[in-house]
């Protein structure tokens, strides 16, 4: 693609430091571009706030939050960025969210449906698995969902979610 273009790309990955780095990557020099940011809606940062009183959220609620925010940075940032003929990474995008379901052991229909109102990117990036081949992941969505969801950084689950969540990715990638 040339720089100044409208293009669209997703970049997937579950270690914030590498999906950060390859947004930037991608963007390059499409100056008159912009990377969205999970989170913009900040539902998760209330989620946060929230604390303990907000409960213990499964995998599916956390997921139907992303897909809120999704559209949020649809509605706000990626669309109109495209309309003004600018370039736009959304960074993470879909499949990162895909492969924390699969891995939770939601069902491939469920997420395919959940997310059937996200366009496809005219480009799609995925970053270095870097710490989430270690399962350390305490950041990010992954980070956060694990968080949320009583995973203790050291636990043997949040290690086998971002392994499975890893894999996961690994297949996207391929397709």
């Amino acid at each position: 693609m040339k720089p100044g273009r409208a293009a669209f790309v997703s970049v997937d990955g579950l270690d914030p430091a590498a999906v950060l780095a390859t947004a930037r990557a991608a963007l390059g020099s499409r100056a008159r571009g912009g990377i969205s940011h999970w989170d913009a809606s900040g539902v998760f940062q209330e989620l946060a706030v929230a604390g303990e009183t907000a409960g213990i959220p499964s995998a599916r609620t956390l997921l139907l939050l992303y897909a809120a925010d999704l559209a949020f940075r649809l509605r706000w940032e990626i669309r109109p960025t495209l309309a003004d003929g600018r370039a736009v990474v959304a960074a993470p995008y879909v499949d990162t969210a895909v492969a924390f379901g699969r891995a939770a052991g939601l069902k491939a229909g469920w997420l395919t449906s959940l997310f059937r109102f996200a366009p496809r990117p005219t480009e799609r990036r995925f970053a270095p698995p870097g710490r989430a081949c270690a399962g350390t992941i305490t950041d990010g969505f992954i980070g956060f969902a694990c968080d949320r969801m009583g995973m203790t950084p050291d636990s043997a689950d949040r290690r086998r979610l971002v392994e499975d969540a890893t894999a996961e990715l690994r297949r996207a990638s391929r397709r």
